[in-house]
């Protein structure tokens, strides 16, 4: 069977630091055939070629790179998305609020999908895409990494057994460095499109319902509006408050503030206390994982500091005797995980297509618009909260709709 092609929509940050490493590291194994990467304009694709730390990884390999040409070009990805062989593999790494557009075109050309996190804004949107992707045998998969940290299985295994109780009261924190202010976050991370809970909270939530199965029922969303280099304005620091099916409390606070010169690339981390015969907790400490360094010289990387405490779980590059450097990490078998996924479906016609899809919704693994709608809900009802100055709104899993 021929190698699967892949076409990636969008040449950012996460295509930088996860998607493309992720699907060289395939390719050069032999599991995945011609890259595509396409953006809106030329410089980004030109810079992601050009990347030192993916070149020291990779040498000799390359992906086809668009546009060809200066100037923006914001739908050549559907263009290119007809030159595809049927049930190819698509990656869309764009900004939330283009995602459903994206997704949308990819299936009408009869491509799977992986789409980062979240999936689209709307629960109505979220329906559109399962309906079209069940009735055309697609697997559309969101890309929630942090469901392939090994310590999320952990929790997950020891909940559903029964070990951790029943979560209560919990507390979820994810702050980006500050430059990220500085970057192309700053054209499209703004008031009238998203928010930092919308964009990096939904990380929590979805993790919470992936360890004990409840679903959010209510969200309680307050922004912070703050003004980016260019003028532009987002919600760039935000307090949330989620309910569940259970009773129970989660507290996310979502922000684009953590220093430049603090430790590490982020800080971030979850806790959940939990009811039971003498009381139960789940504590993770996800911004570093038992590591400090002081170098003598910063890497070239934005927010890079002398004094450091990086993470290995999520991402890095190790040498284990060439050629290059071997890409590990969750972020690496959250990618994996999916392409494999994708490679089970190919050769089989669409009645064995749409059960295995019924079969991968069923397990719960993988985050796929049927499974995990309540993500899209509780985005939504964010959105509704923070532009009603954080009160409070409630989710309708009978209609699928939320209200104030």
């Amino acid at each position: 069977m021929p190698l699967t092609p892949v076409l990636v929509i969008g040449g950012g940050m996460i295509t930088h630091d996860q998607l493309l490493p992720a699907l060289y590291h395939r390719q050069r194994q032999g599991r995945l055939g011609p890259i595509t990467i396409c953006a809106q304009h030329q410089r980004t694709v030109q810079s992601l070629a050009k990347a030192p730390a993916i070149l020291q990884a990779f040498p000799g390999q390359s992906f086809d790179a668009y546009p060809k040409t200066e100037g923006p070009q914001p739908h050549l990805y559907k263009d290119l998305l007809q030159t595809l062989p049927p049930y190819s593999t698509v990656l869309v790494a764009l900004p939330d609020q283009v995602h459903f557009e994206a997704v949308m075109a990819a299936l009408e050309a009869n491509q799977h999908v992986l789409c980062v996190k979240p999936l689209v804004l709307t629960a109505k949107e979220a329906e559109t895409i399962a309906q079209t992707a069940q009735a055309r045998g697609l697997l559309v998969a969101v890309e929630y990494h942090k469901r392939f940290d090994d310590r999320a299985h952990k929790a997950r295994s020891l909940y559903r057994d029964g070990r951790l109780g029943d979560f209560k009261l919990g507390t979820a924190r994810l702050m980006e460095k500050w430059y990220y202010r500085e970057s192309n976050f700053q054209n499209w991370c703004t008031t009238e499109h998203t928010d930092t809970f919308t964009y990096i909270g939904c990380h929590y939530v979805d993790l919470v319902h992936f360890i004990t199965g409840l679903l959010p029922v209510a969200v309680s969303n307050y922004g912070i509006i703050d003004t980016y280099p260019n003028g532009r304005e987002g919600y760039l620091w935000c307090d949330t408050r989620v309910r569940w099916s259970n009773g129970a409390v989660l507290n996310v606070q979502t922000s684009l503030c953590y220093p430049n010169e603090a430790a590490g690339p982020n800080t971030q981390g979850m806790t959940l206390y939990c009811s039971g015969p003498t009381g139960a907790m789940l504590d993770h400490s996800d911004q570093y994982r038992g590591l400090s360094y002081s170098l003598t010289t910063k890497s070239s990387s934005p927010g890079a500091t002398f004094y450091t405490e990086p993470s290995p779980d999520y991402f890095q590059y190790n040498d284990l005797g060439g050629p290059g450097l071997v890409p590990v990490g969750y972020g690496v078998r959250s990618v994996d995980y999916i392409l494999d996924t994708i490679d089970s479906l190919q050769g089989l016609d669409l009645g064995a297509r749409q059960a295995a899809l019924q079969a991968i919704d069923a397990k719960g693994i993988l985050a796929t618009p049927s499974n995990s709608r309540y993500n899209e809900l509780v985005v939504e009802a964010g959105r509704l909260s923070i532009l009603n100055q954080g009160r409070e709104a409630t989710i309708d899993y009978d209609t699928h709709t939320v209200a104030l």
